[in-house]
């Protein structure tokens, strides 16, 4: 699996647009079969921060959306930064979940 996380500091006048662009493109991204989740979030301890994150089934899939027309909208969006996004391309080779917790906590007893 492949996750790909953009943060970016938007000016406070650009921050709706942006909010609203990338919250269509999570739409529009989610529904393509090699997509497994699309998200927008908005930092609550920075101002005009936004986060989007996309997960692909594999590296090729991620390699395909970046070299899609599709994904301009993106590197528009990432133009009305202040500063250079932080783009970050991460690929997960184990996930877990509640499991963890579990074992973690009966080993510290």
């Amino acid at each position: 699996m492949m996750l790909a996380t953009i943060r970016m500091t938007l000016p406070a006048k650009k921050h709706d647009e942006a909010l609203k662009i990338l919250k269509s493109e999570a739409k529009r991204c989610k529904v393509h079969p090699s997509c497994l989740g699309c998200h927008v979030y908005e930092d609550l301890q920075e101002d005009n921060v936004l986060v989007y994150e996309e997960m692909w089934r594999s590296e090729e899939d991620l390699k395909r959306r970046l070299r899609s027309a599709e994904y301009r909208t993106m590197l528009l969006v990432m133009e009305m930064a202040l500063k250079h996004p932080e783009v970050r391309f991460n690929k997960v080779s184990t996930s877990t979940g509640m499991e963890m917790i579990e074992k973690a906590r009966s080993c510290a007893i």
